[in-house]
């Protein structure tokens, strides 16, 4: 394939004949009852679909993870996509779920993230941009309860909220460095209470997660009324219900907690819903989006958040528990240039020329990262789940290189194929298909890591140790002690989730392959108890990114057509 002839993801996208909405809804057992239409190529879908009287839950679920991240990215959303499409093509019903776009990386550096070339969700600007609001919804149910933390300590605090201990900020889409610490309440006494606080983008917002995991509306509405905004001064939480705030957040929610139905450049169903960060959070689409799926397909497929250490391991241990489901098969998503950088033997920086050694036939170094491929294969079986390694091929790979995977993974029993989605489409993905589907239909053992009543510090530890591969876990003080306040307030029957790099297994970033001989720091411990939730978190965590010296906003244009171009 000539790459530099290669049409961008926006022209291939807006050279799409999109079907009908009903005829998209249709494939999923969706009559008009259940749909609710946001113009002419988008819709919600009503959750009373999920009480009609039907066979529920037939299909064979499918979860899409990756090795480690690298800066270029391995192309888990697109490989979702294009086994979706293949998977069409074998004539299976087929559903793809997967997280909307936040629009702090589509204008800082991604510059989209429907998919890629002809594997994609459409319509393209829609999914980027807006979509039916529900990112809008979020921000503005989050502030509100901000806001009401604020008008309480102007009014007098009867709460006797300790201002020091208020944990709940703001948050907004947009990539903006300069909010990430502020201070509110200066001017006229009338003008609130002087504190500091600061903002983080939308999708790391506690609400975020908590739709994504809510099944109902009223397990939306009581889960917003558990959220803990901070404590009082003698160390009793503080929830959103205890403000008065749940109720009104919940009637801001009404609509964000229906998924949004989109489609295939191919014409397949695409669920579209959610959108929390991976760093902090689940990194997934929600439960009713996967409910959905089940319900009206031969196959769903969803993706988690980063690679398998973070992304599968949360989609195991939190999402599975709370949706009940369980995963018939996990795609592990590789690229040769992501196994030569985890050799050791490359540099990558994002907006950088890549090394020019990256792109030349090197067998030995796709050899040399097969450790970090290794562990997330032990990952993914470790919870009892089959699974596959999908190769997403690039123009400039070498079949001695791909060689290399198939042979490992032969080696060890793992089921591989050569998936080439992004310039065929469901065609390229066809043996990718073929292969899920034999895994998909072999017996599955599938366990979560630990049971919910072992204490919080041991959750956490087994997750280092037995997922990342961490000699232990050495916790601070203050982590300490807030385990034990945790445990003291009834939060201890909770998951776990781990907040750290996503750039290696281990919780140094610097940490390339598969690291041993280390222990993970547990500098801080909090607690997202209307999500459902106690998250660790050992290391540098922007939940606020900030904008590059060129970001892709610049680009991003409107023309008098009323065509958007810029994004990619």
């Amino acid at each position: 394939m000539d790459t530099t002839s290669f049409p961008t993801d926006l022209d291939i996208a807006s050279a799409a004949t999109l079907q009908p909405m009903d005829e998209i809804a249709a494939q999923l057992g969706i009559g008009p009852d259940h749909l609710e239409p946001y113009g002419r190529d988008v819709a919600k879908i009503d959750l009373a679909f999920l009480d009609e009287p039907t066979q529920r839950h037939t299909a064979k679920y499918v979860v899409v993870t990756a090795v480690t991240p690298t800066p270029l990215g391995e192309g888990k959303t697109t490989t979702s996509v294009g086994l979706a499409q293949g998977l069409q093509r074998l004539g299976k019903r087929a559903v793809v779920a997967l997280r909307q776009p936040s629009m702090g990386p589509t204008f800082g550096i991604k510059g989209g993230a429907a998919g890629g070339g002809y594997s994609q969700v459409v319509p393209m600007e829609r999914l980027n941009m807006h979509l039916t609001g529900d990112f809008h919804a979020v921000t503005a149910a989050h502030n509100l309860l901000a806001a009401m933390i604020d008008n309480h300590l102007h009014h007098g605090n009867a709460l006797g909220i300790d201002v020091r201990n208020i944990t709940w900020r703001r948050v907004l889409d947009v990539n903006d460095r300069s909010l990430r610490n502020v201070v509110v309440g200066l001017g006229a006494r009338e003008d609130g209470v002087t504190r500091e606080t600061g903002f983080d983008i939308t999708a790391a917002s506690e609400i975020m997660v908590l739709l994504t995991l809510a099944k109902s509306l009223a397990d939306l509405r009581e889960r917003l009324g558990r959220i803990v905004i901070g404590y009082t001064s003698d160390g009793q939480s503080v929830t959103a219900e205890d403000l008065g705030a749940a109720g009104a957040m919940a009637a801001m929610l009404k609509d964000a907690i229906k998924p949004n139905l989109l489609q295939t450049l191919e014409g397949g169903p695409a669920i579209i819903h959610c959108g929390p960060f991976g760093n902090i959070a689940t990194g997934t689409s929600s439960v009713t989006a996967d409910l959905i799926a089940m319900q009206g397909s031969d196959y769903a497929i969803t993706e988690a958040g980063f690679g398998a250490d973070m992304g599968a391991e949360r989609f195991f241990n939190v999402k599975c528990r709370v949706s009940g489901l369980k995963p018939d098969v996990a795609v592990i998503v590789v690229t040769v240039r992501a196994l030569k950088a985890h050799s050791g033997n490359y540099v990558i920086k994002p907006g950088k020329p890549l090394p020019p050694g990256l792109l030349e036939e090197n067998p030995t170094d796709v050899e040399a990262g097969l450790p970090n491929l290794r562990k997330h294969i032990e990952i993914v079986r470790r919870f009892g789940v089959q699974p596959v390694v999908a190769i997403n091929a690039f123009p400039q790979d070498h079949d001695s290189e791909h060689a290399v995977i198939r042979r490992y993974c032969n080696g060890i029993g793992v089921r591989t194929a050569v998936s080439r989605h992004v310039a065929e489409g469901g065609a390229g993905a066809r043996e990718l298909a073929e292969v899920v589907m034999e895994a998909a239909h072999e017996p599955t053992s599938f366990e979560f890591l630990y049971p919910l009543d072992l204490p919080l510090e041991q959750k956490i530890e087994a997750v280092a140790t037995q997922i990342y591969g961490a000699d232990g876990i050495d916790v601070s003080p203050a982590a300490a002690r807030a385990l034990k306040d945790y445990e003291r307030l009834g939060f201890g029957g909770l998951p776990v989730v781990i907040a750290k790099t996503h750039l290696s297994i281990s919780s140094d970033p610097s940490l390339k392959g598969a690291p041993r001989g280390w222990r993970m720091p547990v500098r801080e411990v909090r607690a997202a108890v209307g999500a459902g939730y106690v998250y660790a978190i050992c290391g540098e965590m922007r939940t606020m990114p900030g904008l590059s010296a060129s970001p892709n906003a610049q680009r991003i244009d409107v023309g008098p057509d009323g065509n958007i171009t810029g994004l990619s």
